[in-house]
């Protein structure tokens, strides 16, 4: 599992997405999300504004990203 470090107290699905390098652009993160290919914590979510916090696990493609945080 990968993982991505916020150092803020949380980071929205879209921008999680890009940060990851599994979309390259907002607009194709929007699409994915809408279209319910991206799971957070085993469930599909298809808000792109979802806020993420450190522990969150998000899925797209198979691929899980853990959000964690600068501690």
């Amino acid at each position: 599992m990968e993982a991505i470090q916020i150092t803020d107290d949380f980071i929205k699905l879209g921008q999680a997405l890009k940060l990851a390098g599994l979309v390259s652009s907002g607009v194709e993160a929007k699409v994915v999300i809408q279209n319910g290919e991206v799971k957070v914590n085993g469930e599909v979510d298809t808000r792109r504004g979802k806020k993420l916090y450190p522990q969150d696990v998000f899925e797209y493609q198979g691929q899980e990203v853990m959000i964690t945080d600068g501690d």
